[in-house]
């Protein structure tokens, strides 16, 4: 006899997945649901919001590496069960951060014996790099200033407006004034002249940035280490430089060897560098290195022994994975100066194709500097009739994510677009996103310039009740300003729907 039972309600295994109740309710959104559902279903309806999101590989926003080699992939795998900071359980995982630290601090040109072993340690990224290294200067100025007898509440760092926010976090976190040399038109990185003059008693350091977030510049180290130097001998004072060189420490020794940026000045104390971008692994590591151990003082490392040995840690957070430590070992030794000297050549090639395809257009100004991180800014020459934020808003329609924004202050009313040009984005992406470019343009001529219309119309009311004329700057920031507000409330009701 053939015994058979009817599929009840919960037996998904006989359904399809998109022919189940799972698929028909909405899931919650605030509070975890009382019952379980099956894998499949779990897997399917994530996997299908997903999809809403952009394509990592266009989007041209980013610095953070979006592709590795399949056999990479399967060593981030592996690994992805282990802890980085359990040292004592796996010793080989702490030996290859270690190597790394080594491997990083000679490309650095860190002032290191045959068998001297490098001051560095991994991060989830430059930001927790950057406080670390912050805070290594705070304790050591703080320390100084405690032994002369001197106030050591006001500690400042002079920097450029250009700066990342993780540098206005680290200021406001850590209870440190952030004195910001202002940029201005033409010139969007920090001027060493203006910084030096910055300087006093109470600066713990100078931050230099080795690839602009803005333009991809790299600002003048070996300028603002000499103007220090002599700084430092008119004041007694000994303030150092730290280099953030988050996108360009993996560009400046393959791409410009001859370039003195690094450990070869003598100023230069630290520096910090992103793993996830131009060290080629995806996001969650960074480093910091420091010149020396005199530079890191000793009381802000802690020695742990609950995890089964003494185990030295200066970390902002603790548990974290093993995967991209792992990932970065495999890429350093995997590509070796040949392969990352290939990479980045092919990047700058690509770069140029690019900026030689928008500059054929004659409708753009080229911001950015053929030497730098290898990304092309760009702003209208004319945007009376249509603006940049116009521009990044249409690309989205062809999967391009182009980032549009304003220039910090003194160069506000500047307005560009920028591109990202990683590993991965070929030649023939660059042609295709010129090609699309045009296309955009040629659509934005056709379109009435509804809000220039707007705001003419209301500068000639202003005019006709005796007020006075705007100039074109005050213009130009109000057009940025309304682009701003309709992109925000664009996706404020995209989040809302969702």
């Amino acid at each position: 006899m053939v015994l058979s039972k009817t599929a009840s309600q919960t037996d998904v295994s006989v359904h399809s997945t998109f022919a189940s109740r799972y698929v028909r309710n909405s899931l919650p959104r605030f509070k975890m649901p009382e019952e379980s559902i099956p894998k499949e279903a779990a897997y399917q309806i994530i996997n299908d919001e997903l999809m809403l999101d952009g394509n990592p590989r266009l989007n041209l926003a980013s610095f953070v590496t979006t592709w590795m080699e399949p056999e990479c992939d399967k060593l981030i795998m592996d690994a992805v069960n282990k802890n980085y900071v359990d040292m004592d359980e796996y010793p080989v995982t702490t030996e290859l951060q270690n190597r790394c630290v080594n491997m990083i601090a000679h490309l650095f040109n860190a002032p290191l014996g045959d068998s001297e072993t490098a001051v560095g340690v991994g991060t989830v990224g430059s930001s927790e790099a950057i406080m670390l290294a912050g805070l290594a200067f705070k304790r050591k100025w703080q320390n100084k200033r405690k032994a002369e007898g001197k106030p050591y509440d006001k500690p400042n760092i002079v920097t450029g407006a250009n700066v990342q926010v993780c540098w206005e976090k680290f200021a406001r976190y850590f209870e440190v004034e952030l004195k910001e040399v202002k940029l201005r038109e033409g010139y969007y990185v920090m001027d060493p002249a203006k910084a030096v003059e910055m300087v006093d008693e109470n600066t713990i350091c100078v931050a230099a940035i080795l690839g602009s977030t803005l333009n991809g510049e790299f600002e003048d180290v070996k300028l603002l280490n000499d103007l220090l130097v002599e700084k430092n001998k008119e004041t007694g004072w000994d303030t150092p430089i730290h280099v953030d060189a988050a996108s360009g420490g993996f560009i400046a020794p393959f791409l410009y060897p001859e370039l003195e940026w690094d450990f070869r000045l003598p100023l230069v104390k630290s520096i910090n560098v992103s793993g996830h971008k131009y060290g080629l692994v995806y996001a969650g590591i960074g480093w910091v290195i420091w010149r020396n151990k005199e530079d890191l003082p000793e009381e802000l490392i802690f020695h742990i022994n609950y995890l089964g040995a003494d185990q030295p840690t200066f970390t902002l957070n603790f548990s974290k994975g093993s995967s991209q430590v792992i990932a970065q070992y495999y890429q350093l030794i995997r590509l070796g100066y040949e392969g990352y000297r290939n990479v980045m050549e092919n990047c700058h090639e690509n770069a140029m194709v690019l900026k030689r395809g928008l500059e054929k257009t004659g409708r753009f100004h080229i911001v950015s500097k053929d030497e730098g991180v290898p990304l092309v800014a760009f702003s209208l020459k004319d945007n009376k009739r249509h603006d940049e934020f116009e521009i990044a808003e249409m690309l989205r329609r062809f999967g391009w994510i182009v980032p549009a924004y304003t220039m910090p202050a003194d160069a506000q009313h500047i307005t560009v677009l920028r591109v990202v040009i990683r590993e991965d984005f070929s030649r023939t992406l660059a042609e295709r996103l010129v090609m699309d470019i045009e296309k955009v343009l040629h659509e934005l001529d056709m379109l009435p310039a509804k809000v220039r219309a707007k705001l003419a119309m209301a500068e000639e009311e202003h005019g006709n009740n005796g007020t006075v004329k705007k100039t074109a700057i005050e213009t130009q920031r109000e057009i940025t300003a309304y682009w701003k507000k309709y992109v925000s409330e664009r996706k404020t009701n995209k989040n809302k729907i969702c």
